[in-house]
């Protein structure tokens, strides 16, 4: 398998902070941001990894990463001109993925716990694509994609509700195989004017063949101020403990 970390946009709620650095960089408790979906990919067995960046501050991502070789994989890249939506980002990475199942995660996902698990499950399964729920509050879920369910089996994918109908959070790490790009060329912009990746989940629903697996351990969102300021303190206390899983931990740079 290959992975995918998404790390454009301009960073427009993170503002001032994002006019001299990219988000990705920014800091959570002693580790750059992009350290944790690089800890992610790593502990799912992946060493190739694609990094989809924007044009602003791309050069800081590439001073900090490098080739890889610093931290056992080996990254490419590709610049997004311009923010158009997840899948758009995604799109970038098909003559990457080739013929590969991949895992694509968001750069500003902090999760602690490792994806082998998951990873080698969808690898060797026969499904399209396998979603991570994460179940948190209120707040968090009219922010994000969330999951409605009946008993084990995502029914439907709803997009930022105002009241949301559940609070089973579809996080920002996605497992495909490359029949996702196909998807991808059929879809039209939405009122916000981008691609939205709930739509691409709910093809899958539609066809029957997409899986959730839940998340065991603590997830972390860093878009806004506030996530960051929490994801902080949050991610200071874990670190202090190293909770969750060794398996984690050790793939962390």
């Amino acid at each position: 398998m290959k992975g995918v970390i998404l790390a454009g946009g301009t960073g427009s709620r993170l503002m001032p902070l994002t006019k001299v650095t990219n988000k990705h960089l920014l800091p959570i408790y002693n580790k750059p941001m992009i350290y944790y979906p690089i800890a992610a990919l790593k502990s799912a067995g992946i060493k190739e990894i694609m990094v989809i960046t924007g044009t602003y501050h791309a050069g800081a991502i590439f001073s900090l990463l490098g080739s890889g070789k610093d931290f056992g994989v080996k990254f490419t890249y590709r610049v997004q001109d311009e923010a158009s939506g997840i899948p758009s980002a995604i799109y970038l990475a098909k003559e990457f993925v080739g013929n590969d199942k991949f895992i694509s995660i968001n750069g500003d996902n902090i999760i602690f716990e490792s994806l082998r698990k998951y990873a080698e499950e969808f690898e060797k399964g026969s499904e399209e694509a396998r979603i991570m729920l994460y179940k948190g509050t209120v707040e968090e879920a009219k922010k994000s994609g969330v999951a409605i369910m009946e008993g084990d089996r995502v029914v439907k994918l709803v997009e930022k509700p105002k009241e949301p109908p559940s609070t089973l959070i579809s996080i920002g790490i996605y497992m495909y195989t490359p029949g996702v790009f196909d998807i991808i060329e059929t879809l039209k912009p939405s009122q916000r004017g981008e691609t939205e990746i709930t739509d691409v989940n709910n093809e899958y629903i539609r066809r029957g063949t997409l899986k959730a697996s839940m998340l065991k351990g603590k997830w972390l969102d860093a878009g806004d101020f506030e996530d960051l300021h929490r994801a902080n303190i949050e991610a200071k206390k874990i670190i202090e403990k190293q909770e969750y899983e060794e398996e984690f931990w050790k793939h962390m740079p």
